[in-house]
């Protein structure tokens, strides 16, 4: 677990009382490295100055040189030097400081809005302070709001703890005492963990990559070996550095705030499942199709659909039925199956009025559909996952209620055909190092790679149901093992 340490110029000023965390002189963190060899403790730098060479500044380039989190980070001082590199920021920051005044149209906008820790003393801008505070990590920072029909803003800055009074000061570190503050669960019953995941879930979805139980059955593994596991949801944007890893268990898109959540990460220098490179590889069907191309792995015959020109090329080259696809659809969502011209030009024609991109594919007939899980390069699972009832997927949507789910069949890595579990992990590593669920078909022309997903369902009595427990283990240890480097 790491220790919080707060840096101050001025240890004289600074108001020891109200914090619980070592306080350490600016001077002392960057002339005595060897204070924290060996550890990983967070910081917060409250120097008098973040100018370019100040003494504030140079604590938060050598924090990230020493491998420790530090807030503000180097990049936020420069994105907040000049308003140029920060004004790709303030249309979102506008949008949403505008929609929270409305909502309370009667009481007075503040001219000057100081933001402590993602909070204000504003309880009307909650959701704007949050938002304020994912683009631009920072103990305080100042805004001043132009006044109009439309509230600008046309200065964000950084704001030294010493330049607070009274409520002001009183508001930071109470924040700050809440943004520090860990939960520890079963305190009682063991030792405080050695790290903190966090895994980001979302209550209400109808078909998660893994449960709230099976998150739960994997929290009580990783206890057994030092690591405490916490369900977050996308509110918690603002908690995400308190924590040392990160697991993605929503459905991921490269539109929504998972992948901001995992921006964060990347930027926190936090191990994270999906990483954002991995999900932009993984959520574009035509990416991944050249992909697999390129490093000579069996795909099924695609052809590329940019308008009806394509319709015949697509016809002629892969016949009927053919299977059509968004290019960054899940969970069989936006994947059908197209029995004639006719149905193809009435999906692929309303499809395309939402994608500019389609891709069209051969439909095989198979002996076998399997998924391969790799982990870090290596087997972790598989699993057949048999058709939904009287459909030709694994999940049929349009039911008028819940999505109907096909069966599954579990099987050891040991039992798997060598050639299906190769072009699973070349497929896989081609992609990244990380977890991925390829999918692949097994058919007699060969084994064919149908995707490859960066958010791979993994849930207990499931894709676990034959590495059993192993599976959750790897898992931890693979965190483990890049916190560590």
């Amino acid at each position: 677990m790491s220790d919080w340490i707060i840096l101050s110029t001025a240890l004289s000023s600074f108001d020891h009382a109200a914090t619980k965390h070592k306080v350490l002189a600016t001077r002392d963190y960057l002339a005595r490295p060897e204070l924290f060899r060996g550890a990983r403790p967070n910081i917060i730098n409250l120097s008098r100055s973040y100018a370019y060479q100040s003494r504030g500044y140079y604590a938060s380039l050598l924090a990230a040189a020493r491998g420790q989190r530090v807030i503000p980070s180097v990049e936020t001082l420069i994105d907040l030097s000049a308003r140029k590199l920060y004004e790709n920021a303030i249309p979102e920051l506008e949008d949403s400081f505008n929609k929270s005044i409305r909502e309370h149209a009667a009481a007075p906008v503040p001219t000057r809005l100081r933001v402590f820790f993602g909070t204000s003393t504003d309880a009307r801008l909650e959701r704007f302070c949050r938002l304020l505070f994912d683009w631009f990590r920072a103990p305080i920072l100042e805004l001043t709001i132009k006044d109009g029909e439309w509230y600008s803003i046309s200065k964000i800055g950084l704001l030294p703890v010493g330049k607070l009074d009274g409520a002001d000061r009183e508001a930071f570190f109470q924040a700050m005492a809440r943004y520090t503050g860990r939960q520890w669960k079963d305190a009682k019953s063991r030792a405080p963990a050695r790290y903190s995941f966090a895994t980001l879930v979302d209550p209400n979805e109808a078909l998660p990559p893994s449960s709230i139980d099976t998150l739960k059955h994997w929290a009580r593994i990783a206890a057994r070996m030092g690591v405490s596991v916490e369900p977050i949801t996308r509110k918690d944007m603002p908690r995400l550095a308190n924590f040392d890893a990160l697991f993605i268990r929503e459905t991921t898109s490269i539109s929504n705030h998972t992948y901001r959540f995992a921006r964060r990460a990347q930027q926190e220098g936090m191990p994270v499942i999906d990483d954002p490179v991995s999900m932009i590889r993984c959520t574009n069907k035509v990416y991944l199709d050249e992909l697999m191309a390129s490093n000579g792995i069996k795909v099924p015959d695609t052809v590329m659909l940019i308008g009806p020109e394509d319709f015949q090329r697509a016809a002629d080259l892969l016949g009927f039925p053919m299977v059509l696809k968004v290019p960054d659809s899940s969970f069989s969502r936006g994947v059908s199956k197209v029995g004639t011209m006719e149905e193809l030009k009435a999906l692929a024609g309303a499809w395309l009025h939402d994608s500019e991109v389609l891709i069209a594919q051969k439909f095989m007939p198979t002996k076998f559909d399997w998924r391969i899980g790799v982990l870090g390069g290596k087997p972790l699972f598989a699993v057949q996952y048999l058709m939904a009832k009287k459909h030709w997927q694994i999940v049929k949507h349009d039911t008028g209620g819940k999505p109907l789910e096909g069966g599954f069949k579990s099987f050891s890595l040991a039992q798997v055909p060598p050639l299906v579990l190769d072009t699973g992990l070349r497929a896989a590593c081609s992609v990244g190092d990380g977890l991925y669920g390829v999918d692949l078909k097994e058919t007699d022309d060969g084994v064919f790679v149908i995707e490859v997903n960066d958010n791979p369902n993994l849930e207990h009595g499931v894709e676990d149901s034959a590495e059993k427990d192993e599976v959750w283990t790897r898992l931890t240890n693979w965190f483990i093992e890049r916190i560590a480097t």
